[in-house]
């Protein structure tokens, strides 16, 4: 008998085991500092030189190597090595579902990565760690290295839209998954939380594994409110069994 495709949507909420704050929950940045969203929104970005300084300052603050997949990101990868089929689509841009294991081809990063750099006018990428390097070495604000152009993280920025091809691959596996887990996310956020619905509407069993209530709860078949370090894990053996 085959296994069932498993498809994951993680948020904010699998991450903050590994010491990544959430962004807007009680506790999160934008609510202690509703500045910082201008760091990270694209038309204050490109606009305005002081804000990228800021942005710069921030990333080389707050950037680590030392930030390390928890138990939520290994259970998941080791879903993946029992040979269940799975496929990851996150909201986060950490990238710790690779660093735990999980082969790079099977997650979708719906809002880009931290890791890397891109010209806005070139579209050159290159490693977070090296334009951080110039930042250190005193570029306050570092240029494309091809071009010239203005660098930004590769993620998407408030008033970026996502990459449609991203969005289509993962409006894909919602259509042809058997579970669709929602993990660590308040399934606000759109078009990434419209997922749960198309998983659910395609015959999906939906489980939802996250702290407080979303809007998707009544759809679920199973609503998990347990802290997510260890109740991921269980869901996922579980699965896996």
């Amino acid at each position: 008998m085959s296994k069932p495709l498993v498809a994951l949507l993680t948020g904010a909420g699998v991450s903050t085991d590994s010491g990544i704050p959430d962004y807007r929950g009680p506790d999160g940045l934008w609510r202690r500092d509703p500045e910082a969203e201008k760091l990270v929104t694209y038309e204050y970005y490109m606009g305005d030189p002081e804000i990228r300084r800021r942005s710069w300052r921030m990333r080389r603050e707050n950037f680590s190597h030392t930030i390390e997949p928890n138990a939520a990101h290994h259970a998941v990868a080791e879903l993946e090595r029992s040979r269940v089929p799975v496929r990851v689509i996150t909201q986060n841009v950490d990238g710790l579902h690779q660093l735990a294991g999980m082969p790079d081809r099977k997650v979708l990063e719906l809002h880009g990565t931290v890791r890397t750099v891109v010209c806005t006018a070139c579209h050159a990428r290159g490693p977070m760690t090296d334009a951080l390097a110039r930042v250190a070495a005193g570029e306050t604000d570092p240029p494309c290295l091809d071009c010239g152009g203005v660098l930004k993280p590769a993620t998407v920025m408030f008033g970026e839209h996502l990459d449609p091809v991203v969005l289509g691959e993962a409006a894909a596996i919602s259509k042809a998954c058997t579970v669709f887990v929602a993990a660590g996310t308040s399934l606000q956020v759109h078009p990434a939380a419209g997922l749960a619905r198309v998983a659910a509407d395609h015959g999906a069993r939906l489980i939802i594994v996250n702290a407080e209530p979303t809007p998707y709860d009544d759809l679920a078949a199973e609503v998990i409110r347990e802290p997510l370090g260890a109740s991921l894990p269980a869901l996922l053996r579980r699965i896996a069994a």
